[in-house]
């Protein structure tokens, strides 16, 4: 059993189908593809569930400024997991970097975590940075903040115990 979610995004596949003119197939691989389906979840988190606004960039260090001027950031958890540290040290060639990791959880409140592995009825947790935070100084998120998809379900139902 998993922790209950802040809550859930659902869609109609078929009804995404038609509309994009792309098969189901498609529509699954691209709403389970944390890299494509960012974009959209981003949005509706931002203006359904925050009441909030873009990053003024791409580039930010997060992707959604709340009413209050906290940042948040926007991940998803996919069949490959799940990572907390800045977006500039994954992938080939990067490398991680522990003051840069702490200093993105000094600018940020949290993070708004999704499963898209779930689509098409997508949960999603709020987590304030102090959760992550425990996790990283307790070495449940190892030394690159990368972890399953198993662990983080695993560590976000913990939440509820």
């Amino acid at each position: 059993m998993i922790a209950k979610p802040n809550g859930i995004f659902s869609w109609n596949i078929t009804e995404i189908a038609q509309s994009l003119k792309i098969t189901e197939k498609d529509v699954k691989l691209y709403f389970t593809d944390g890299r494509r389906v960012s974009f959209i979840l981003e949005r509706r988190i931002a203006y359904e569930v925050m009441k909030a606004k873009l990053a003024p960039t791409e580039g930010a260090g997060y992707d959604i400024v709340a009413s209050d001027g906290g940042k948040w950031e926007v991940r998803s958890i996919t069949r490959g997991g799940i990572y907390f540290c800045p977006s500039y040290m994954v992938g080939s060639g990067r490398s991680f970097n522990k003051s840069g990791f702490l200093a993105k959880l000094n600018e940020i409140e949290g993070y708004i975590v999704s499963d898209v592995e779930s689509f098409p009825d997508i949960p999603f947790w709020i987590l304030n940075k102090d959760v992550v935070q425990k996790w990283w100084e307790r070495g449940f998120i190892g030394n690159t903040t990368k972890i399953s998809r198993e662990k983080a379900l695993e560590l976000i139902n913990s939440l509820s115990k």
